[in-house]
Protein backbone atom coordinates (compact mmCIF):
# COMPACT_ATOMS: atom_id res chain seq x y z
CA UNK A 1 0.00 0.00 0.00
CA UNK A 2 1.30 3.61 -0.95
CA UNK A 3 0.72 7.15 0.41
CA UNK A 4 -0.93 9.90 -1.68
CA UNK A 5 1.76 11.27 -3.43
CA UNK A 6 4.68 8.96 -2.49
CA UNK A 7 6.66 6.98 -5.48
CA UNK A 8 8.44 7.64 -8.50
CA UNK A 9 6.36 10.83 -9.17
CA UNK A 10 5.71 12.39 -6.26
CA UNK A 11 8.92 14.12 -5.58
CA UNK A 12 8.87 15.07 -8.83
CA UNK A 13 5.59 16.74 -8.45
CA UNK A 14 6.87 18.29 -5.16
CA UNK A 15 10.11 20.02 -7.39
CA UNK A 16 7.43 21.37 -9.51
CA UNK A 17 4.86 22.82 -7.16
CA UNK A 18 8.03 24.24 -5.33
CA UNK A 19 9.41 25.97 -8.44
CA UNK A 20 6.18 27.41 -8.98
CA UNK A 21 5.71 29.06 -5.60
CA UNK A 22 9.15 30.29 -6.40
CA UNK A 23 8.33 31.74 -9.70
CA UNK A 24 5.12 32.92 -8.62
CA UNK A 25 6.54 35.17 -5.72
CA UNK A 26 9.45 36.10 -7.52
CA UNK A 27 6.81 38.09 -10.09
CA UNK A 28 5.22 39.33 -7.72
CA UNK A 29 6.81 40.45 -4.62
CA UNK A 30 10.41 41.89 -4.40
CA UNK A 31 12.79 41.81 -1.26
CA UNK A 32 14.77 45.07 -0.87
CA UNK A 33 16.83 46.00 1.86
CA UNK A 34 16.81 50.03 3.30
CA UNK A 35 19.74 51.36 3.31
CA UNK A 36 18.97 54.98 4.29
CA UNK A 37 17.30 56.54 6.95
CA UNK A 38 14.89 58.77 5.31
CA UNK A 39 12.06 56.94 6.04
CA UNK A 40 12.46 56.69 9.82
CA UNK A 41 10.77 56.29 12.15
CA UNK A 42 8.42 54.01 9.21
CA UNK A 43 11.70 52.32 8.26
CA UNK A 44 15.04 52.05 9.84
CA UNK A 45 18.07 51.11 8.32
CA UNK A 46 19.05 47.75 7.30
CA UNK A 47 14.89 46.76 7.28
CA UNK A 48 14.13 44.40 4.56
CA UNK A 49 10.62 44.86 3.04
CA UNK A 50 8.77 42.88 0.46
CA UNK A 51 7.56 45.24 -2.68
CA UNK A 52 4.31 44.22 -4.10
CA UNK A 53 5.64 44.34 -7.97
CA UNK A 54 2.07 44.41 -8.75
CA UNK A 55 0.53 46.83 -6.91
CA UNK A 56 -0.49 49.74 -9.31
CA UNK A 57 -0.72 47.28 -12.85
CA UNK A 58 -4.53 47.98 -12.18
CA UNK A 59 -4.45 51.40 -9.84
CA UNK A 60 -2.61 54.06 -8.70
CA UNK A 61 -0.84 55.34 -6.10
CA UNK A 62 -2.32 56.68 -3.55
CA UNK A 63 -1.52 59.23 -0.95
CA UNK A 64 0.32 57.77 1.97
CA UNK A 65 1.75 54.60 -0.09
CA UNK A 66 5.44 53.66 0.47
CA UNK A 67 6.84 53.36 -3.06
CA UNK A 68 10.26 52.17 -4.25
CA UNK A 69 11.80 53.93 -8.05
CA UNK A 70 14.68 54.11 -9.27
CA UNK A 71 17.36 57.10 -9.59
CA UNK A 72 20.54 57.52 -11.01
CA UNK A 73 23.28 58.45 -7.95
CA UNK A 74 24.75 61.64 -8.38
CA UNK A 75 27.92 60.22 -7.67
CA UNK A 76 28.30 57.53 -9.94
CA UNK A 77 25.81 57.61 -12.12
CA UNK A 78 24.60 54.16 -10.96
CA UNK A 79 20.81 53.37 -10.90
CA UNK A 80 19.84 53.28 -6.96
CA UNK A 81 16.58 52.60 -5.46
CA UNK A 82 14.78 55.46 -3.37
CA UNK A 83 11.85 54.38 -0.84
CA UNK A 84 9.49 57.53 -0.32
CA UNK A 85 6.09 58.12 0.74
CA UNK A 86 3.82 59.31 -1.90
CA UNK A 87 2.40 63.06 -0.83
CA UNK A 88 0.77 64.79 -3.89
CA UNK A 89 -0.90 63.10 -6.53
CA UNK A 90 -1.46 64.12 -10.34
CA UNK A 91 -3.15 67.87 -10.84
CA UNK A 92 -2.57 68.77 -6.85
CA UNK A 93 -0.51 72.17 -5.60
CA UNK A 94 1.93 70.94 -2.84
CA UNK A 95 3.55 73.38 -0.53
CA UNK A 96 5.23 73.38 2.61
CA UNK A 97 5.26 76.81 5.06
CA UNK A 98 4.68 77.15 8.66
CA UNK A 99 6.13 73.61 9.55
CA UNK A 100 3.63 71.60 7.84
CA UNK A 101 3.15 70.09 4.09
CA UNK A 102 -0.38 71.77 1.94
CA UNK A 103 -2.07 70.29 -0.49
CA UNK A 104 -4.61 72.48 -2.59
CA UNK A 105 -4.34 74.74 0.49
CA UNK A 106 -5.06 72.01 3.22
CA UNK A 107 -2.85 71.36 5.76
CA UNK A 108 -1.82 67.42 5.59
CA UNK A 109 -2.29 65.59 8.84
CA UNK A 110 1.38 63.20 9.37
CA UNK A 111 1.55 61.28 12.29
CA UNK A 112 4.25 59.43 10.30
CA UNK A 113 6.83 61.95 10.43
CA UNK A 114 9.78 62.01 12.30
CA UNK A 115 9.17 65.01 14.27
CA UNK A 116 5.64 66.28 13.12
CA UNK A 117 7.43 68.96 11.08
CA UNK A 118 8.21 69.48 8.01
CA UNK A 119 11.36 72.01 8.17
CA UNK A 120 11.86 75.49 5.94
CA UNK A 121 9.80 76.64 2.78
CA UNK A 122 8.57 75.58 -0.72
CA UNK A 123 6.94 77.55 -3.06
CA UNK A 124 3.96 75.60 -4.15
CA UNK A 125 3.97 73.52 -7.20
CA UNK A 126 1.40 71.56 -9.15
CA UNK A 127 2.17 67.92 -9.93
CA UNK A 128 1.92 67.56 -13.45
CA UNK A 129 -0.02 64.45 -14.77
CA UNK A 130 1.28 60.96 -14.39
CA UNK A 131 3.58 62.04 -11.62
CA UNK A 132 3.74 61.98 -8.15
CA UNK A 133 5.43 64.21 -5.45
CA UNK A 134 7.06 61.67 -2.72
CA UNK A 135 9.19 62.67 0.47
CA UNK A 136 10.82 60.73 3.14
CA UNK A 137 9.17 60.47 6.77
CA UNK A 138 12.36 61.68 8.04
CA UNK A 139 12.30 65.03 6.77
CA UNK A 140 15.65 66.44 7.49
CA UNK A 141 17.57 63.64 6.17
CA UNK A 142 15.56 62.79 2.87
CA UNK A 143 16.63 63.64 -0.65
CA UNK A 144 13.15 63.70 -2.35
CA UNK A 145 10.77 65.39 -4.62
CA UNK A 146 11.98 69.36 -2.59
CA UNK A 147 14.82 68.46 -4.47
CA UNK A 148 14.64 65.90 -7.01
CA UNK A 149 11.30 67.36 -8.57
CA UNK A 150 8.32 64.96 -8.83
CA UNK A 151 8.58 61.48 -10.60
CA UNK A 152 6.60 59.97 -13.45
CA UNK A 153 3.99 56.92 -12.07
CA UNK A 154 5.48 54.99 -14.42
CA UNK A 155 8.83 54.70 -12.69
CA UNK A 156 7.48 52.99 -9.65
CA UNK A 157 8.65 49.11 -8.86
CA UNK A 158 6.29 48.29 -6.53
CA UNK A 159 4.71 49.49 -3.14
CA UNK A 160 6.47 48.63 0.39
CA UNK A 161 3.75 46.49 2.30
CA UNK A 162 5.69 43.94 4.53
CA UNK A 163 8.83 44.44 6.91
CA UNK A 164 10.32 41.03 7.22
CA UNK A 165 13.46 41.73 8.74
CA UNK A 166 14.27 42.58 11.45
CA UNK A 167 11.87 39.90 13.15
CA UNK A 168 10.90 41.78 16.24
CA UNK A 169 9.52 44.57 13.92
CA UNK A 170 8.43 42.19 11.20
CA UNK A 171 4.45 43.23 9.99
CA UNK A 172 2.90 45.85 7.63
CA UNK A 173 4.21 49.41 7.08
Amino acid sequence: MSKAGSGKGGWIRDIIIAAVLVAAVAFFLKPILVNQMSMYPTLHENDYVFLNRQAYDFGQPERGDIVVFPTEDGNTGEEILYVKRVIGLPGETVEIHDGHVWIDGVMLEEDYTADGYTAGEMEQVTVGAGRLFVMGDNRQDSLDSRMIGTIPIDSVVGEAFLRVWPLGRFGPV
